[in-house]
């Protein structure tokens, strides 16, 4: 892993920056809907309604260059379990510690919960070398399609505020 970027900042997302999260998105999911052959993902195909929708019930985490948005990153808590999500970072900033970062962040923001829970495809590779370098653990498998099978992968919060 490189350095960060220079003046990187992680900050909460607002509704003005959902068009830009979703082109990010998008970019950034094209790499996966590549290697599994699939571009029905749904981070492909969510819409910006959709998107400005989860600004209800999820916490959306930016990573800002230079005024430009390189990464992003939701989660929402369930019945003690914060659940993240679409962790992406744009191709050209990525092997620089941005994920990391993000996920260290979103983990910040829920210091209440008992578990951090995720999941990607079984394909991606670099992905599941950076969760497990996190200190997540496998704990199921999914098939979801013919092409597509997920792993969810969990941590325990080893300080749950009470």
């Amino acid at each position: 892993m490189d350095q960060l970027p220079p003046k990187m900042i992680i900050t909460e997302a607002d509704l003005a920056d959902a068009g830009v999260i979703l082109e990010l998105q998008r970019t950034g999911y094209l790499s996966e809907a590549q290697l599994y052959n699939d571009f029905n993902l749904p981070p492909l195909t969510q819409t910006l309604a959709e998107l400005r929708a989860s600004f209800a019930d999820h916490t959306i985490l930016k990573a800002v260059v230079a005024d430009r948005i390189v990464g992003t990153v939701r989660a929402r808590e369930e019945a003690g379990t914060c659940r993240i999500g679409r962790l992406t970072v744009l191709p050209e900033y990525r092997r620089q510690g941005i994920g990391s970062q993000l996920m260290a962040a979103m983990e910040k923001r829920f210091p209440q919960v008992q578990r951090f829970e995720l999941f990607t495809g079984e394909k991606s590779a670099a992905n599941l070398r950076l969760y497990t370098r996190l200190g997540y653990r496998e704990t199921k498998r999914k098939v979801l399609s013919a092409k597509v099978v997920l792993i969810f992968l969990e941590k325990r919060n080893s300080r749950p505020a009470l």
